[in-house]
């Protein structure tokens, strides 16, 4: 029970620059880490909520634009890196060693800045179409969390391709009981959008139908290409997520 706490510290530490400190942490700390990886984005989606009411009066899109660029000065880019470094190996590379000598190589692109670009704008443009109110903090809240649950089942479900390196060894594997600790947070928070009134179950449904379909087709995209999963291929499961999560919850305003 200790590491379970523990992995929650340590979460924010793996997927955040937010100075949480807490170390040394043990390999069961990190390995409980990733059941705690939506309570992260549900953190960070609380925050950059606030922050888009408050950056409101701006305008929705510059509202939008800042409120994501809290987001990279908080996570340091992280899934975006996943992002980028995907993009420019599944779309640049024509066998599965070229796949993984483009991943390790730590330039960026041509198809590497062009998936930057069409997430950041795609982003920001679907943020600014939520009105400025309380119920947008919780569903930036639930976009951040549902898009970290999401590869959570697919760490549960598809092998690595990769050997990894002392960071993340213990974070590689996610076991089925952490993926439903994972999933409980989004849930929670499906709970709270319905009881605004103003989200409806069809549409949440729609949300989480598209978040299953995203890491149903990533998943069989990494194992075609690579054989199987890396960190980076996660990043890019989170950031697709968030795209189609934003779009159904936004969808016809």
């Amino acid at each position: 029970m200790h590491s379970f706490f523990r992995g929650m510290r340590a979460a924010f530490v793996f997927l955040t620059r937010v100075p949480v400190g807490g170390f040394p942490y043990s390999r069961t700390d990190w390995h409980w880490s990733t059941a705690h990886f939506p309570l992260v984005g549900l953190v960070l989606g609380g925050v950059l909520g606030g922050a888009f009411l408050l950056l409101h009066p701006l305008g929705p899109l510059a509202s939008a634009a800042l409120t994501l660029g809290l987001s990279l000065l908080l996570t340091g880019a992280f899934h975006e890196d996943g992002l980028a470094d995907t993009s420019d190996a599944l779309g640049g590379a024509y066998d599965r060693e070229n796949v993984f000598r483009i991943l390790k190589d730590s330039r960026v692109g041509s198809f590497g800045a062009i998936a930057l670009c069409f997430s950041f704008v795609t982003r920001a443009a679907l943020i600014g179409k939520l009105p400025p109110s309380l119920e947008t903090i919780v569903a930036i809240a639930f976009v951040g969390s549902i898009a970290r649950a999401v590869p959570l089942w697919q760490m549960v479900r598809a092998p690595y391709a990769t050997q990894h390196g002392s960071k993340s060894r213990d974070v590689a594997r996610a076991e089925p009981l952490q993926a439903v600790v994972g999933s409980v947070y989004p849930l929670l928070l499906v709970g709270s959008l319905s009881a605004f009134g103003t989200i409806s179950w069809l549409r949440l449904l729609a949300a989480g139908l598209s978040s299953v379909v995203v890491g149903a087709l990533t998943e069989w995209r990494y194992r075609k290409r690579a054989g199987g999963l890396t960190g980076d291929f996660l990043g890019t499961t989170e950031q697709l997520c968030e795209i189609a999560v934003l779009a159904a919850l936004v969808w016809g305003r």
